[in-house]
C-alpha cells in the first residue's frame, strides 16, 4: 500500500513519459537554451581595428549590431535638418478617427451596419419556425449527451483510465495505484458538485412551475437552443447561412499584405521574402465612407501605379467583386498606395441626388459645383471656366447624360450663353432649347452645314473677344489678358462665359467639312480658353478620322466613360494612361453607364460616376434656369434662336458684281458688307461665317487665311480668291449647260 507521502512526490510528468516513451530510452536531452541563443547570435564588429581582439565575454545581446555593414563616408546627422522642415513634414494624427470627425463617413457607417443587421434579423425571423422545429428535435438528445458528459466528468476517468490501462500491460501496480488514488480523490468532490448542480436543477424547475407562465417560456428559449446545439451532429447547425457568398470582411494588414504578395510581382514578394515588414501602413486602416480605407507603402522601388495596373488581380485576391476594390495612388511618394474597399460593389451602391436638384441650387462658372461621385460616394466638383472638356465612350457608356449635366449646369448661370449641336438626332438636349442661343439636332446634310458654319462664328468671336480684352486691358480691368468674373458679368462687355458644345461630333468630322471643321475648331480650343469661350465634345473613339489629335492633345478635361480596349482608352485619356493604371476598360456599357476616368482636375485622375439627371428632373432645372434668365435679361428671344444660313440668292453671280477692283483676294467680312450693300433683304445681319457657308456647296472655293498690312500692321482674316471664284463660276455654268 503506498502512503499518501509517497503518493504526494509522484512524479505525473515521468510517468507520462514513461508511458509513451515505447523505446526503453532514458529520456531526451536537455538544451541549454540561453547558450543556443548565444550561438546563433552575431559576433559584434569591432568599432575600429584595435578592438578586434578584445573579448571581454561581457556583451549584451540585445546591443549588438546585426544591421548591414555601413558603406560610404559619413553624412550630415539628422539634427542637423532645420526644425522649420522637420515641422513641415511632422504630421500629427487626429484626435478622432476620419470616419467619426466626418458626418457623411459616420452616417454612411451607420447604415451600412443597420441594414447589415436589419437583414440578417430579417433573414432568421423568416426562419424561426424551422429553427424551433430542429431545436425541439436535438434538445433530447442534447440533455442524454450532457448527462452522460456530467458522470462521465464526475467519475474522473478522463485520461486517468488511459494511463492505468498503460500500467497495468505493464505490469507496474505501484503506478497503477497510484493513479486510481488520484481519481479517486478527484471523483470525491466532483460528484458532490454533480449533486449540487442536480439540486439547483430541481429546485430551478419547481419555480418555474410554480411561477408565472412566462417564466417557462423565457427558460425554454434559453436552454432549449443550448441543449439542441449540444445534441446536434457538427455538421447540421441549427441556423441557416445568411449568404452563399462571401461576405464583406473587414479590411486588416494581414489581408491587404496577402493580396499584394499574391499579385505575383517579383519585387514584391522578394522584398516581403527577405522583410516581412517590407510592406507597411504609414496610417491605421480605418473607415472611409461606406468602406474601408488601407494607406500603404510598398516595398522600395514599387510604384503604386504598377498595383494599380493589376486591379483585377487585386480585386481576384480578395474574393470580391472588381467594382468593390478601388486601388489608387496616395499622396506623398509615387509607393504609395490607397487601397479602399466598399462594404458593397459600387454598382449596388445608391448614389445621392445631385445637388443642383435642389430648388435654391445656383451655378458660378468661375466656380466648382458637383458634378460626379467617387467610389466612396464622395462628391467630385469641376469648373468650366478656362477649361474644355472631351467626353469619350462607346455607345450605352453615358457620356451623352454626362456632358448635359454640364451644360444643365451652365444654364443656372443666367450671364452663360449656351449655343450646340446633337449631331445624334434623338432630341437628348431638346429639353435645353429655351436657354440656348443656338441649336441643331440631326445629321443630316442641313444641320451639318449650320455646325460648321458654327464652328467659324466661334473662330470670328474669339477674334472679336481678343480686341475687347485687349481694350480692357489698357483700363487695367483685365490684369492676366483673360476674362475675368467682373467682365463676365459687365453688360455690353462681350465677354460673357459662351458654352459652345457638340455632342457626337465625329459625325462632322467624317462629313466633307470634317478636314477644314477640325483645324478651325482646333484654333479656336487654343484661342478661346482665355476668351471665356468654353467647349464641351462629346464623341465616340477619338481618333484621327473622327476626331483631329491637334483637338486632342489641347483640351485640358477629359473624361473616358466605358471603353472596349487600350488604344480608345489612351486615345481619350492620354498616352500611357492605362499603362499607368487609369482604365476605363473595366467599366461595362449600360449596366455602368456614367462610370467613368476623368482627368484634369486635381494631380491625378480619378474613378467616378457623373450624376444621372433624368429628362424630368432636367426640365425642372431648365425651369429655374429660365426664371434667373428673364430677372437677368438674358433669356434668348425665340426669334433670335435660328440662325439663316442658306442662302436665297445667286451668291457666285453676286460676288463677281461687287468684288472689290484687282484685289487677288478678299476678306469675307468686306464681301459680306458689299452684298448687303447690293441686296440688304437677302444680305442683310450676313457674317463671315454664313458666307462661308454659303459657298460649302462649291468645292473650287476654299475659304483660308488672308493677310493684309493695314497701318503698316499685318492683319489676317478669313477670306476667297478671285481666281477660285471664277473656277467656281466656270464649273457651274459648264453643269448648267450640260445639263
Amino acid at each position: 500500500m503506498t502512503s499518501p507521502r509517497d503518493d504526494d512526490r509522484f512524479d505525473w510528468q515521468a510517468a507520462e513519459n514513461d508511458l509513451t516513451d515505447t523505446t526503453g530510452g532514458v529520456g531526451a536531452e536537455v538544451v541549454d537554451l540561453d547558450d543556443a541563443r548565444a550561438r546563433r547570435l552575431p559576433r559584434p564588429r569591432p568599432a575600429d581595428d584595435t578592438a578586434e581582439d578584445d573579448d571581454t565575454g561581457d556583451d549584451d545581446a540585445e546591443s549588438i549590431e546585426d544591421g548591414p555593414e555601413r558603406l560610404g563616408g559619413p553624412v550630415d546627422a539628422a539634427e542637423d535638418i532645420p526644425r522649420d522642415v522637420l515641422a513641415r513634414q511632422r504630421e500629427r494624427r487626429p484626435i478622432l478617427a476620419d470616419w467619426a470627425r466626418s458626418g457623411r463617413a459616420l452616417r454612411a457607417a451607420v447604415k451600412h451596419q443597420t441594414k447589415d443587421a436589419g437583414y440578417v434579423a430579417a433573414y432568421h425571423g423568416v426562419r424561426l419556425p424551422k429553427y424551433a422545429v430542429k431545436a425541439l428535435a436535438w434538445a433530447p438528445i442534447g440533455a442524454v449527451r450532457g448527462i452522460g458528459q456530467a458522470l462521465r466528468w464526475a467519475t474522473a476517468e478522463e485520461g486517468n483510465w488511459h494511463l492505468r490501462q498503460a500500467a497495468a500491460t505493464r505490469g507496474d501496480a505501484d503506478t497503477w495505484l497510484k493513479l486510481d488514488a488520484r481519481r479517486q480523490r478527484q471523483s470525491v468532490w466532483r460528484w458532490w458538485v454533480l449533486a449540487a448542480g442536480t439540486a439547483g436543477t430541481g429546485t430551478g424547475v419547481i419555480v418555474l412551475a410554480a411561477g408565472p407562465e412566462w417564466w417557462r417560456w423565457v427558460a425554454g428559449a434559453v436552454v432549449v437552443p443550448l441543449l439542441a446545439t449540444r445534441g446536434r451532429p457538427v455538421d447540421k447547425p441549427l441556423t441557416d447561412r445568411v449568404s452563399e457568398g462571401t461576405r464583406y470582411r473587414k479590411l486588416t494588414a494581414n489581408l491587404v499584405r496577402r493580396a499584394l504578395t499574391s499579385l505575383q510581382m517579383p519585387a514584391i514578394n522578394s522584398a516581403v521574402a527577405k522583410d516581412p515588414k517590407a510592406i507597411s501602413f504609414p496610417v491605421d486602416i480605418h473607415r472611409d465612407g461606406p468602406g474601408h480605407l488601407a494607406v500603404v507603402d510598398l516595398p522600395y522601388g514599387v510604384e503604386a501605379a504598377e498595383v494599380v495596373a493589376r486591379r483585377g488581380k487585386l480585386a481576384s485576391a480578395m474574393r470580391l467583386p472588381l467594382d468593390q476594390v478601388w486601388p489608387e495612388p496616395a499622396p506623398g511618394h509615387t509607393g504609395r498606395l490607397a487601397l479602399w474597399v466598399g462594404y458593397e460593389p459600387a454598382s449596388q451602391m445608391k448614389q445621392p441626388a445631385w445637388p443642383l436638384l435642389s430648388a435654391t441650387a445656383k451655378v458660378d462658372v468661375f466656380k466648382p459645383f458637383p458634378f460626379a461621385t467617387t467610389p466612396r460616394l464622395d462628391p467630385v466638383s469641376v469648373d468650366l471656366m478656362f477649361r474644355n472638356f472631351l467626353f469619350g465612350g462607346q455607345p450605352g457608356s453615358g457620356k451623352t447624360f454626362a456632358l448635359r449635366d454640364l451644360i444643365l449646369a451652365a444654364a443656372l448661370d443666367p450671364r452663360a450663353e449656351i449655343r450646340g449641336y446633337e449631331l445624334k438626332g434623338v432630341g437628348d438636349f431638346a429639353v435645353l432649347e429655351p436657354v440656348m442661343s443656338e441649336y441643331g439636332n440631326g445629321f443630316d446634310d442641313d444641320t451639318l452645314a449650320r455646325c460648321f458654319a458654327f464652328i467659324e462664328w466661334l473662330y470670328e468671336e474669339c477674334r472679336r473677344r481678343s480686341k475687347r480684352i485687349e481694350h480692357y486691358a489698357r483700363l487695367g480691368k483685365a490684369p492676366e489678358n483673360k476674362v475675368t468674373p467682373e467682365l463676365a458679368s459687365l453688360k455690353g462687355s462681350g465677354l460673357h462665359p459662351l458654352v459652345a458644345w457638340f455632342d457626337e461630333l465625329q459625325e462632322l468630322m467624317t462629313s466633307k467639312y470634317g478636314k477644314e471643321a477640325g483645324e478651325i475648331l482646333e484654333k479656336v480650343i487654343k484661342l478661346g480658353r482665355a476668351l471665356g469661350v468654353i467647349i464641351l465634345i462629346g464623341t465616340q473613339i477619338p481618333d484621327k478620322d473622327s476626331l483631329p489629335t491637334g483637338i486632342t492633345r489641347n483640351v485640358n478635361s477629359r473624361f473616358c466613360l466605358s471603353v472596349a480596349d487600350q488604344t480608345a482608352n489612351d486615345m481619350i485619356l492620354g498616352t500611357s494612361a492605362y499603362k499607368n493604371g487609369y482604365r476605363a476598360t473595366v467599366f461595362q456599357p449600360v449596366s455602368e453607364a456614367g462610370w467613368g476616368i476623368l482627368r484634369g482636375f486635381g494631380p491625378k485622375a480619378a474613378s467616378v460616376r457623373s450624376f444621372y439627371v433624368d429628362t424630368t428632373a432636367a426640365g425642372r432645372i431648365v425651369a429655374r434656369a429660365v426664371t434667373l434668365r428673364q430677372t437677368a435679361g438674358t433669356l434668348p428671344k425665340p426669334d433670335e434662336q435660328t440662325r439663316e444660313v442658306a442662302p436665297v440668292a445667286d451668291v457666285l453671280g453676286d460676288l463677281a458684281r461687287i468684288w472689290p477692283g484687282d484685289d487677288k483676294a478678299a476678306w469675307n467680312e468686306t464681301l459680306c458688307g458689299l452684298l448687303a450693300e447690293l441686296r440688304p433683304e437677302v444680305y442683310g445681319g450676313w457674317e463671315a461665317a454664313q458666307l462661308t457657308t454659303a459657298l460649302k456647296p462649291h468645292p473650287a472655293i476654299k475659304v483660308a487665311d488672308v493677310g493684309r498690312r493695314i497701318d503698316g500692321k499685318p492683319v489676317t482674316r478669313r477670306g476667297i480668291k478671285h481666281t477660285d471664284l471664277l473656277a467656281a463660276i466656270a464649273e457651274r455654268d459648264r453643269k448648267r449647260s450640260a445639263g
